[in-house]
């Protein structure tokens, strides 16, 4: 079955959902994620494993920024979260269910997985709790071992390789960094598209693909003149902090 991958390049996509940066609507929380379904944006979202299976959408490898905690989220339960409160919000973190069942394909998800243990408990953990949803959705991440595991396990979910040049990261090995930049496990992967940092834009390595048909998207821009100016040479990119116009 041919994945239809249009709402890819189409669709607006609020970045974490439709967030403040003020932290008043926080990222990744269900009232964000009610401010984009409002709108009719589809939504990006990202995905992280708690130590008894449970999938929670939340991007950070502890808890520290977002709620003032040191602990490591892979080494907590939900029931150890469950009251913990997002920035100075009522917001609390939710589940991937608890997304999945508040969108109820009324617009497309884009879901970020961030393997920061096991790949694979994260991979199917994700994909007991999407394996009945019937919205329009695609995952992908940055750890190709992600992307390989939808390619092999669940070939018809659309996933998506992201990269960047990874300039910020100084404990990167230079191979690494260079490996992930070009993107060399694509050929292992198949990605039916890339999502590449938007300060790196644009670059040969992308033209390549675009010369390929490859969709190409970004993240994130923060104003008009930057989704303009990847919406130029590229297919989209999530936003986050204002409401962009399309033009056309």
């Amino acid at each position: 079955m041919k994945k239809d991958l249009t709402w890819l390049k189409e669709a607006l996509i609020a970045h974490r959902g439709l967030h403040t940066e003020d932290g008043t609507i926080p990222e990744n929380s269900l009232l964000a994620f009610q401010q984009a379904l409002q709108m009719g944006y589809a939504i990006e979202l990202d995905v992280n494993v708690l130590k008894d299976g449970t999938v929670v959408s939340f991007h950070d490898i502890h808890l520290k920024r977002l709620c003032g905690d040191d602990r490591m989220l892979s080494e907590l339960t939900f029931s150890d979260i469950k009251s913990l409160k997002l920035l100075s919000s009522d917001e609390r973190i939710p589940t991937l269910d608890d997304v999945l069942n508040m969108v109820d394909g009324r617009v497309p998800l884009l879901i970020e997985l961030k393997p920061h243990g096991d790949v694979v408990k994260l991979c199917a953990h994700v994909m007991k709790s999407l394996q009945h949803y019937q919205g329009t959705y695609a995952i992908f991440s940055f750890h190709p071992r992600v992307v390989y595991w939808f390619k092999r396990h669940h070939p018809h979910v659309i996933r998506g390789q992201i990269a960047e040049s990874f300039k910020s990261n100084p404990k990167m090995h230079p191979i690494a960094k260079w490996m992930m930049k070009h993107m060399i496990f694509n050929r292992f992967t198949q990605p039916d598209f890339i999502s590449y940092g938007i300060h790196d834009l644009p670059n040969p390595i992308l033209d390549r693909y675009k010369k390929k048909n490859m969709i190409i998207i970004s993240y994130a821009a923060r104003s008009q003149s930057e989704f303009d100016h990847v919406k130029s040479s590229y297919d989209n990119v999530v936003f986050e902090f204002f409401i962009p116009k399309q033009k056309g």
